[in-house]
């Protein structure tokens, strides 16, 4: 299981968060930017990290039971 979070203006992805990498990763200008100074953030990274925990791991059981 994977936590995806992605950043996106006019359907450009600006930036993203992968609990696989683990870290901000930019795909322009403004995302790597952005990416830099969130990474640099260590309580905005523990927090993504933890969202794997709250948000998939708590809700896989119950979309494999509605399938």
């Amino acid at each position: 299981i994977e936590f995806i979070e992605s950043y996106y203006f006019n359907k450009k992805e600006l930036t993203r968060f992968s609990s696989s990498v683990g870290k901000y990763v930019g795909f322009t200008e403004q995302g790597v930017r952005n990416a830099a100074a969130w990474n640099k953030d260590a309580s905005k990274l523990s927090v993504m990290k933890a969202q794997k925990e709250v948000y998939c791991l708590n809700h896989v059981q119950i979309d494999y039971n509605n399938v």
